[in-house]
């Protein structure tokens, strides 16, 4: 069964179009990433999808459920961490946490011991006595997502939920989402940050002005638009002048530069035939290799590369 299908499912607020017509499809246990430039639609998306804004029209089935018609059904078996701060400011840590697991009918022996756990793995266990309206920017956001865990779900929908946490709490974060993934959880996930999407992710959508772009793996988006490759020779012995000159008649390179760092750098679409040209160098003009690699594009080249095409029309 799909965790997450929707048909033409659009938003407008008066004359503005936020979504329009997003088609997509999410197979149960998949970590499935929803990308796009600011303002592009996400949040609107999500909030459709958790039954927390009504779509102006089209579809949209969640866990096999309706979002218009089947939210109370829906609500108990997905979490929700959103961008927005929603804690109870006046509540310590140890009771927000609780009072999280009473809503959902944790039984308190269950929410406790997850509470403990959830407290250790985001380090949030020392400020459990303190209220939350005294906690910094970025504690608070931890304590938003964790307890988003203290109860079951087969559906996690997470909009950003690492904007604001430092590098150790990212982590954790992190490893809790994939844990769970492992375990056999949908994820559907929206972030700025690249690298965790193409970490985390086995699949994304990318979301321009409203509308569906593309969607593949990361792999996938890297190959379509990732751009050059970067073939890298670091020189054991040698003139790197005359390695760099010699690189920039292999077919297929359309750059060649001499970095800092003492690599010759080659750039091409072709990244095999240039790698193996450019080991048959070795032992000309007593040339000698320390290494010879090749960088792949990053998912966040890639996206940019999309993200750039689109607007404007090339």
């Amino acid at each position: 069964m799909l965790a997450v299908e929707t048909r033409s499912l659009s938003r407008s607020f008066g004359a503005v179009d936020a979504v329009t017509e997003v088609t997509i499809q999410v197979e149960e246990g998949e970590v499935f990433g929803f990308l796009g430039p600011n303002g592009a639609g996400k949040t609107t998306t999500i909030r459709m999808l958790t039954t927390a804004l009504p779509p102006s029209s089209g579809e949209a089935r969640v866990l096999g459920m309706d979002v218009r018609t089947d939210g109370s059904r829906l609500r108990p078996q997905i979490g929700v961490v959103q961008q927005g701060e929603s804690c109870e400011f006046s509540s310590t840590v140890e009771d927000a946490m609780d009072i999280y697991g009473m809503l959902w009918d944790v039984p308190r022996r269950e929410r406790e011991e997850r509470a403990r756990e959830l407290l250790e793995t985001f380090q949030l266990e020392a400020h459990r006595e303190k209220r939350v309206n005294e906690l910094s920017l970025g504690l608070r956001r931890r304590l938003q997502v964790a307890r988003e865990f203290i109860h079951p779900m087969r559906l996690l929908f997470l909009d950003e939920p690492t904007v604001g946490l430092d590098p150790m709490a990212r982590r954790g974060t992190l490893e809790m989402i994939k844990g769970r993934a492992r375990e056999g959880m949908t994820v559907f996930l929206t972030t700025q940050n690249l690298d965790e999407a193409e970490r985390l992710c086995d699949r994304v959508a990318v979301i321009n002005h409203g509308r569906i772009v593309t969607a593949d793996t990361p792999a996938g988006l890297k190959r379509r638009f990732g751009g050059l490759r970067a073939v890298k020779v670091s020189v054991e012995s040698g003139d790197r002048g005359v390695l760099a000159a010699r690189m920039r008649e292999v077919a297929g390179v359309s750059g060649v530069e001499e970095e800092p760092t003492g690599e010759v750098v080659a750039w091409t679409s072709d990244p095999k035939r240039a790698f193996d040209e450019i080991i048959e160098l070795e032992g000309q003009a007593g040339l000698r290799f320390a290494t010879v690699t090749v960088r792949e594009p990053s998912l966040e080249q890639a996206f940019i590369n999309l993200i750039e095409r689109e607007e404007t029309g090339s």
